[in-house]
């Protein structure tokens, strides 16, 4: 199947198309459409934003597209960053959101620090069919970012039951750890034997 992923972050690109590899998906970008423009994120959950961003791909290329939306979700500050994680502090590079999040942190402690990153994958297709996978990891935030790899809140997102932070992680262990991973992983099973029954969809 040939497969559109409707996202323009070159991280979430590369960790989805090393997930689905499995399945041998033919997989294409936004690039293979030039002035194809996600539209703007207003959904008000995860669920509402994967939801628009792929279905907006699927009728615009004619092609079944799959959309991530993830983020991370603090409970003692409300549940921020959550569906703003990537516009968190307004216009930022990676390393100011982390700041501004540390900031936001600074008078956190132990529990309190606890977090929760979410993803949400829409496999979305021409036709209206819609397919929903989610995936949960639960760790904490540091007080300072710790390791090279990875995007995003991945420096301060430490995970208590592999002793690292998401950006320590080799990019095999983080996708078997990551939110992401476990959402791709859900697809995974879902298609292992080929398309899943149709009258399994959440989002037709």
């Amino acid at each position: 199947m040939e497969l559109v992923l409707a996202t323009a972050n070159p991280g979430k690109f590369r960790e989805l198309a090393e997930g689905l590899k499995p399945l041998g998906f033919a997989l294409r970008s936004l690039l293979d459409f030039p002035g194809l423009r996600l539209p703007e994120e207003t959904g008000a959950t995860f669920e509402d934003n994967a939801f628009l961003k792929a279905a907006y791909t699927a009728k615009a290329t004619g092609l079944p597209a799959l959309a991530d939306d993830s983020g991370l979700v603090v409970p003692a500050l409300g549940g921020e960053p959550g569906v703003y994680s990537a516009r968190y502090g307004g216009k930022a590079t990676d390393r100011e959101r982390n700041v501004y999040l540390l900031e936001r942190m600074r008078h956190l402690k132990g529990e309190e620090r606890k977090a929760r990153f979410v993803a949400v994958l829409v496999l979305a297709f021409p036709d209206g069919h819609a397919e929903l996978y989610r995936g949960e990891v639960e760790g904490y935030i540091l007080e300072a970012p710790r390791g090279e790899g990875g995007f995003g809140y991945d420096p301060l997102f430490y995970l208590p039951e592999a002793g690292k932070t998401f950006a320590e992680m080799s990019p095999e262990e983080k996708a078997r750890h990551s939110h992401r991973g476990r959402a791709l992983s859900a697809l995974l099973q879902a298609w292992k034997d080929g398309p899943p029954p149709r009258e399994t969809s959440r989002l037709e």
